[in-house]
């Protein structure tokens, strides 16, 4: 049949003109799929056992995954930026509010309640900032936290798309699984394809670096 070319994968009847196929999004054409320096992530999905979005260049030159020591890094950045917004809070509500006040300054009575009381208010503090920063970031128009932003990471799903909040909400405490089971979830950034930890596998989601 002229002007049709069948796609290697499925055998599917396509266009000369398309780039990918209709049917599974494998690379039919790649003289139209990737333009010069680009390799379409319909090859790269084809070949890792992902689905094969169609259009979005995976492999540009410079482009690749963020691996584990970087991210590593970058986590330690983004946990100082944390502590730093909270530490007015810890100065009230931790031993820096007692201290303030003096021990002698609270009824004996009530120090401890105090202390309890604002522990209690740091864990909640702690965990919602963490929650929100992480969440706001990858999801914005940044797709990334302060830390990754610092070494050029971002996030993003399987198609290269910028995160909704709740992917990135996801990928935020499916991090307390991947800690859970011995820090292993997070080891497998550095010996996975697509250098995915086991929240990245949950939440469906891969971190670029330029």
């Amino acid at each position: 049949m002229n002007g049709t070319l069948f796609c290697n994968k499925c055998g599917a009847a396509n266009a000369a003109s398309a780039p990918f196929c209709s049917r599974c999004g494998a690379a039919v054409n790649p003289a139209v799929a990737a333009p010069a320096g680009t390799v379409a992530v319909a090859t790269a999905g084809a070949a890792s056992g992902y689905p094969a979005p169609v259009g979005y260049p995976v492999a540009q030159a410079g482009v690749g995954y963020g691996g584990f020591w970087i991210r590593v890094v970058a986590a330690i950045i983004d946990f100082l930026v944390v502590r730093v917004v909270l530490f007015p809070f810890k100065a009230l509500f931790g031993l820096g509010g007692l201290a303030a006040g003096g021990f002698g300054g609270f009824h004996r009575g009530l120090s401890l309640p105090y202390l309890i009381f604002g522990g209690g208010v740091l864990a909640i503090l702690t965990i919602g900032a963490s929650w929100l920063y992480e969440a706001f970031m990858e999801s914005s128009s940044y797709q990334a936290t302060l830390g990754k932003m610092a070494f050029g990471m971002k996030v993003t799903d399987l198609y290269g798309n910028r995160i909704s909040f709740a992917r990135a909400t996801g990928r935020h405490f499916a991090k307390i699984i991947s800690g859970m089971i011995l820090g292993i979830g997070f080891i497998m950034v550095g010996f996975t394809e697509r250098k995915q930890g086991l929240h990245d596998m949950i939440a469906g989601t891969l971190v670029w670096r330029t």
